[in-house]
């Protein structure tokens, strides 16, 4: 059974710093790149941060670089969001995903498996 669970979220002033972490079971994880996206109440899904699978190649949305970082650890499978300097703009439900293929892509269609998210809200 495939299995992509997020944790970490939660409710932070504008300001604060959030660590999100994505578990992976079930499936093969070190061999593909790992994704970062989030969807906000009435908005379409939008892309956020992904890794290759060696973690040396990542890429950012522009809202979010030099803020956000992407990280992973494929001993583990797992794939983590250090979020700093959080907007109320980066709230949303922040969801991670597994690539088709090694490299990192913004796409969603560039992705297979999704896990159900973590809610991240931002007040400001």
């Amino acid at each position: 059974q495939v299995q992509l669970v997020a944790s970490g979220g939660g409710l932070v002033q504008a300001g604060d710093s959030l660590r999100l972490s994505c578990a992976a079971s079930g499936l093969t994880f070190s061999g593909y790149a790992m994704g970062w996206f989030r969807q906000a109440p009435g908005k379409e899904r939008e892309f956020v941060a992904a890794i290759s699978r060696s973690g040396s190649g990542v890429i950012y949305a522009t809202s979010v670089k030099g803020r956000f970082t992407i990280s992973r650890d494929n001993a583990k499978n797992t794939v983590a969001l250090q979020m700093s300097s959080l907007k109320p703009e980066d709230t949303a439900v922040y969801l991670c995903a597994r690539g088709k293929s090694w490299a990192a892509y913004p796409g969603r269609d560039e992705y297979d498996y999704w896990g159900q998210g973590t809610q991240v809200t931002v007040s400001s």
